[in-house]
C-alpha cells in the first residue's frame, strides 16, 4: 500500500542531532530503507517536517519505520495511506458507474 509518512521533528532534539551529525545519517538510513518515489523536506507548523511518500508492503513495517523518528529526534509521526492518479482511476472504475 502507498503511504504517506510524515514526521515532524521535535526542534531541541533536531537541533543536537545537526549539530552532532547524526541527522542526516538518520535521513539517508531512512530513504535506504523504505526506498521512497518522492521525499520533500520543509517546516510545517514552525517543526522541521520529512514527507515520504512509499510503498508498505505490511503493517509489520511501521515500527522500524518510525522508531528513529521517536528515539532520535522526539518526532510526531504519522502514516496516511495515499493514491496516485492511476490508484484513483482504478479505484473509480470499480464503482461501476
Amino acid at each position: 500500500m502507498r503511504v504517506l509518512f510524515r514526521a515532524q521533528l521535535d526542534t531541541e532534539r533536531s537541533n543536537e542531532a545537526i549539530r552532532n551529525g547524526t541527522m542526516a545519517k538518520l535521513v539517508q538510513s531512512s530513504m535506504e530503507q523504505v526506498k521512497p518515489e518522492a521525499a520533500y523536506f520543509t517546516t510545517d507548523n514552525g517543526h522541521r517536517t520529512c514527507y515520504m511518500v512509499f510503498d508498505m508492503k505490511d503493517s509489520s513495517e511501521m515500527p522500524a519505520i518510525a522508531e528513529p523518528f521517536f528515539l532520535d529526534l522526539g518526532a510526531d509521526v504519522s502514516y496516511t495511506p495515499v493514491m496516485n492518479p492511476e490508484d484513483l482511476q482504478k479505484g473509480l472504475a470499480q464503482l461501476g458507474r
